[in-house]
């Protein structure tokens, strides 16, 4: 299952350190050291501002507004970005809460640098040399754009607003999830079929009730094991529901503002205005995608659907039976162990922690040419880990990397990469990435385990970014590419020759053979048709809500998920869960399909190996290090020496890749 990504937008690049080779970020004790910190941001950024605008316009250049523009948002991530981090990462609620506080705050100031007609005049001015000046000069302009700048002053200031209350919105919507510490108890009945060591690692009472949160580590493996249907939906119910009815509101008043934030530019729906900045330019684009992904998986899914139902009907005793929401993932785990022997919970012991971390990171050592060099720093949980990243051949230091592997109260519950600290080839300076995942102590499934690669790939594409400005750093690419060298990387989560370089560093770990492989790969393809027609759902539902006609959100979610297979559950609310589509992937969630179709694309050119390090050079080279200083389609067509084509992606679909241990 891919999971999302988490992209802190508002600073854009979030990049910095005044000195130029410190990778290390910030860390907060105390709220007070936080708002400190957020004060001395906006102060910085402030100054810096006020510095641009006094620039004569005729004297506006690369170096005088580019480069100062660049220079403020470094000076004011320093101090920003920890605290933004912090909001979700950091075991003190104050200080979670403080750090919410600055993000909001800093959004305010954000709208009013890019509506300020004086900075607008200055980078219009500048007649930028064709490369980096060119593309940042062009993503300012967008960004002032987008913020109103040009507006008459009445739709300039309602633009204002709108777009404060959008963020801050979105901010209040996941914090509702985050902080979310709902506990459901099961009793000993309940937990027939949990596996011991399952029952052994999470919370229970005297009585030996489970206490079970509403995050990914408890609810999937207990909807993959519970025997009890009756337990299983109970958790089924409160976890589609964990936003509430205040999220619903949040998502209703979100959608309306993003409506009329888009008529203010002339745009007849938000899905418009956001698609003309992505690879797709406009909504027809998506539409025509998911079009063609519904018409392939729509007798794949019927057909998968029937094997389960018949799994239940065998399982239950009853010829008659219906499969539920909340026994699809049962039965899909019973169909893995009776047909491939893939036991999910079991082949933890082919993967365990901490020795998978070793693995991962010895895999991008071979591919591209680093190394990762472990250095005792503050962080802000003892469980929290740093990396010096190396250049092999040349011993620079390219970047950081912190690994923050394990759940805990309050903190981010799912999985997502932060880049805190872009590159600067202008300044020297150098990138810091933060993974963030809840992963148990013991060992991986094969799912969790490319859910890591997938964060891994995303915090790479910070660290190994050699770009001229921060702002052009790392991940900031369109939206709907920001997920395909990701992507691409989950492969080396599944394939025979990556997976049997783990016994460099695990020599103790059980040997993974051609035949485990075949048989994980089998075992992952089963019941990918009911999967992609879930995301296909997703993306759907966020284009219509994001299109021209108001909608009541939870009325079209009740309307679209009616209409699929395993149908609507009535007093469920996925929509208040939907934190993507709450904050930057507002009519943009297609672009995880759509970023898998570029990503198995530029797979293909591993033909020599997937462990080619001649191959992962030029990845590096033609799209890790360029961030977004050239378009993604002019990156991937370098990368693959002609234009993409999803042929692969649909290949898949269908099942036509047929699994291979290579």
């Amino acid at each position: 299952m891919n999971r999302p990504v988490l992209l802190p937008c508002l600073l854009l690049a979030l990049a910095g350190g005044p000195a130029a080779a410190r990778t290390t970020i910030e860390i907060f004790d105390t709220a007070k050291a936080v708002n400190q910190a957020c004060d001395a941001g906006i102060a910085a950024a402030r100054e810096a501002a006020e510095a641009i605008r006094e620039v004569p316009v005729d004297q506006a250049g690369a170096d005088t507004v580019l480069a100062a523009w660049d220079d403020l948002y470094t000076a004011m991530a320093d101090r920003i970005g920890p605290a933004y981090l912090q909001a979700y990462v950091h075991p003190d609620q104050a200080v979670r809460d403080a750090g919410q506080d600055c993000i909001n705050r800093t959004t305010k100031l954000e709208t009013d640098l890019y509506q300020d007609p004086a900075l607008f005049r200055r980078v219009q001015a500048v007649a930028p040399e064709a490369g980096a000046d060119e593309a940042l000069q062009a993503h300012l302009l967008a960004e002032f754009e987008d913020s109103g700048v040009a507006l008459p002053d009445e739709r300039r200031q309602r633009a204002k607003t709108l777009l404060q209350r959008i963020e801050e919105l979105g901010q209040q919507f996941q914090q509702n999830l985050r902080e979310n510490d709902t506990v459901l108890t099961f009793g000993p009945t309940e937990q027939a079929g949990l596996p011991d060591a399952f029952i052994e690692r999470v919370p229970a009472d005297d009585e030996g009730n489970l206490r079970l949160k509403l995050q990914y580590p408890h609810y999937f493996p207990f909807m993959e094991n519970a025997t009890n249907a009756e337990a299983r939906e109970r958790f089924y119910r409160a976890f589609n529901n964990r936003g509430g009815d205040a999220n619903l509101d949040i998502l209703e008043e979100l959608a309306l503002l993003r409506r009329e934030l888009a008529g203010l530019y002339g745009f007849d729906s938000y899905a418009a205005f956001a698609t003309r900045r992505r690879m797709v330019g406009d909504p027809g684009t998506v539409h025509a995608f998911l079009d063609r992904v519904d018409n392939t998986l729509a007798p794949l899914q019927a057909a998968e659907l029937a094997e389960l139902t018949r799994l239940k009907a065998e399982h239950t005793g009853r010829n008659e039976a219906t499969l539920a929401p909340w026994d699809k993932s049962f039965y899909l785990t019973r169909l893995r162990e009776s047909r491939y022997d893939i036991d999910a919970e079991a082949m933890r012991r082919y993967f365990p922690m901490p020795a998978m971390t070793d693995w991962v990171l010895h895999v991008a050592e071979k591919l591209y040419g680093l190394r990762f060099v472990p250095a005792d720093v503050p962080v802000w949980h003892e469980d929290v880990r740093y990396y010096d990243v190396r250049d092999r051949r040349s011993d620079n230091r390219l970047g950081g990397l912190y690994l923050d592997l394990h759940p805990r109260d309050g903190k981010y519950g799912h999985a997502a990469a932060f880049g805190v600290r872009g590159a600067s080839t202008r300044t020297a300076r150098k990138p810091t990435s933060v993974l963030v995942t809840n992963f148990t102590r013991s060992g991986l499934t094969p799912d969790e385990l490319e859910t890591y690669l997938h964060e891994i790939g995303h915090a790479l594409h910070g660290v190994l970014s050699t770009t001229r400005y921060a702002m052009l750093s790392g991940t900031e690419v369109e939206l709907d590419f920001v997920e395909a060298p990701s992507q691409m990387f989950q492969a080396w989560s599944y394939r025979l020759e990556s997976l049997r370089t783990i016994p460099a560093v695990c020599p103790e770990c059980p040997p993974v053979d051609a035949d485990l492989v075949e048989r994980m790969e089998a075992s992952r393809r089963a019941g990918q048709a009911l999967f992609y027609g879930r995301q296909w759902l997703y993306a759907q539902y966020d284009m219509q809500l994001a299109g021209p006609e108001p909608v009541d959100p939870m009325a079209l979610w009740q309307k679209l998920e009616s209409a699929t297979p395993l149908g609507h559950v009535e007093g469920t609310r996925f929509p208040a869960t939907f934190g993507h589509i709450a904050g930057g992937y507002a009519a943009g969630y297609y672009g995880y399909m759509w970023a898998e179709a570029l990503g198995l694309d530029m797979l293909s050119a591993f033909d020599d190996g997937l462990m080619d390090p001649k191959t992962g050079a030029k990845f590096r080279r033609t799209v890790l290090a360029r961030g977004g200083e050239r378009p993604a389609s002019e990156m991937v067509r370098d990368f693959l020496g002609r234009e993409t084509r999803p042929n692969a992606f649909f290949e898949k679909l269908r099942n036509e890749d047929a699994a291979s241990p290579q």
